[in-house]
């Protein structure tokens, strides 16, 4: 846990955000121990924008991998940061019901939750009417 958590602080050093000036980090952990890094990427068209969850996910998915047993995402917040209602459905896509999203922060604030806890009654394949 402590090592994903430290790769999410690393990649939020990375973020590029001149606009809101909030810097996300996250990183995923794969079934079989590799770890992937996200941070968020602002756009002067904010529709634009990614958050650092996402990139993250999607860096993993690019490598090959469709299932992240655990996500850590940290922010420069008071308490621990909290992911946004679309980082929160792709989550659903990739990670099991019990899988693990860690919250933190740059204090060491930490809440550990399951995918299921933050987005509860989610849409997700099993609820496709066509399988």
């Amino acid at each position: 846990m402590n090592e994903l958590i430290e790769q999410a602080q690393q990649a939020r050093r990375q973020a590029y955000v001149p606009y809101s000036h909030f810097a996300v980090g996250a990183a995923v952990l794969t079934d079989d121990g590799k770890i992937f890094q996200g941070c968020n990427i602002e756009n002067g068209s904010y529709g634009m924008t990614i958050c650092a969850e996402r990139v993250a996910m999607f860096n993993a998915v690019l490598a090959g991998y469709h299932h992240f047993k655990t996500i850590a995402v940290t922010g420069d917040t008071h308490g621990a940061v909290s992911p946004c209602g679309a980082c929160r459905q792709v989550m659903t896509e990739f990670m099991h019901a019990d899988d693990q999203v860690i919250l933190t922060n740059l204090n060491n604030d930490i809440k550990k939750f399951t995918v299921d806890q933050i987005l509860p009654y989610s849409f997700s394949l099993k609820d496709d009417p066509i399988k």
